[in-house]
């Protein structure tokens, strides 16, 4: 807007003139302005002195500058309004809220970024970063195939392959590829005090054994008998059937021990099949010492607690079993998987067959052969 070329104390001392007896034409001929901008200037400066007027002036300024700060706090407040409802924590956040409000407000770079809170550096930051395509794609198939392993597990996988990103990096992969594995609800854990367990220090020393549960799709229950090796974490057996008995369960670890050798000890709960006159006869005339946890401390069997639930997890959950014969086929191959495969986070990202052949074995077994051979063993103590 145009300023007035005439100061107050000018547009006063016109007006005395005027209040002095001069006539209103000729002191506008005389001082070169129109009729109707003397009468404007009397409307609003009549009986002032010089330093009224200075005062009007400076109050109408303040006002001016009041009306100002109220409309740009009322614009903040409707953009902060809108963004409300956006949890901002992270800068890529904040930068789409900036860009928000300057599409939809018309407020300028500055202004949205002040009100949000980010500086203009990180607002105009690009990323230098690789995309890491090749490695995006090949976490994905890995998830796809291996739908519970966690980042952690699924980097061991990588680097076998080569690929060994830093941990940081492979979360943040994992995460921005909505990768995260839903945790399933467990039981509630066992309060009080806990004793330390005596870990083994090789291979075939102690090892422990568990029932676990499931069905067929037509609804009839399966039981699954697990043998796990403590040291080395290796699954011995995984026996399906119907109902296994203390009988069944001795000569499927006489099956065991055909092949792997006596293992020094053995720990079980107190399920009925575990305590019978069968196993107790097998465990004095085998000379293996049997230790039983206390009732209702399932911790002390921790090893086998923690392989069920991978198995659950990882198998059991996963698949329908039509019969009995597809579950045998199934958790044998699972139980080949995670004995030669499947890297274990306790063992360094190692498989439980590198463990063995590291402690005086001297290469890692072939499981198919034995798979086979249990097979034959168990078809022999059947017949």
């Amino acid at each position: 807007m145009k300023g007035s070329r005439f100061t107050e104390e000018q547009i006063i001392g016109v007006l005395k003139e005027q209040e002095a007896g001069s006539k209103t034409a000729d002191i506008c001929r005389r001082h070169g302005i129109s009729d109707a901008t003397f009468y404007k200037w009397k409307s609003k400066y009549g009986g002032l002195e010089v330093s009224e007027a200075k005062r009007l002036k400076a109050l109408e300024d303040e006002n001016a500058k009041l009306k100002k700060l109220l409309a740009e706090a009322m614009l903040d407040n409707a953009i902060l309004k809108d963004i409300a409802n956006k949890k901002m924590v992270t800068p890529g956040v904040k930068r789409d809220a900036v860009a928000h409000a300057q599409e939809a407000f018309g407020v300028s770079e500055r202004r949205a970024c002040e009100v949000i809170g980010i500086s203009r550096r990180v607002q105009r930051y690009v990323s230098r970063r690789p995309d890491d395509g090749h490695l995006r794609a090949r976490l994905r198939a890995l998830a796809v195939e291996r739908r519970r392993f966690g980042y952690r597990r699924l980097g061991y996988l990588l680097a076998r392959e080569g690929l060994k990103p830093n941990h940081k990096k492979l979360l943040r992969l994992y995460r921005e590829e909505g990768l995260k594995v839903r945790r399933r609800g467990g039981r509630k854990r066992a309060l009080g005090t806990r004793a330390p367990l005596a870990v083994p220090q090789g291979p075939n020393q102690c090892w422990a054994l568990d029932f676990v549960s499931d069905a067929l799709v037509c609804g009839r229950r399966l039981r699954i008998l697990a043998v796990v090796d403590q040291f080395s974490r290796e699954c011995v057996a995984l026996v399906a059937d119907t109902s296994l008995s203390g009988a069944r369960v001795a000569r499927e670890l006489d099956a065991a021990i055909a092949l792997r050798g006596r293992p020094g000890s053995v720990v079980s709960d107190n399920g009925t099949e575990l305590t019978s006159m069968a196993i107790l006869r097998w465990s004095q005339e085998r000379s293996v010492a049997w230790h039983y946890i206390a009732p209702g401390k399932p911790q002390q069997n921790a090893f086998s607690e923690s392989f069920n639930g991978r198995l659950r997890d990882e198998c059991l959950n996963e698949t329908l079993f039509t019969s009995l014969r597809h579950a045998r086929m199934v958790l044998d191959a699972w139980r080949q998987d995670y004995n030669t495969v499947r890297p274990h986070s306790k063992l360094g990202g190692r498989t439980p067959v590198e463990v063995t052949a590291q402690h005086g074995q001297g290469h890692a077994p072939d499981h198919v052969a034995i798979n086979s051979n249990i097979n034959h063993e168990r078809e022999r103590l059947y017949a």
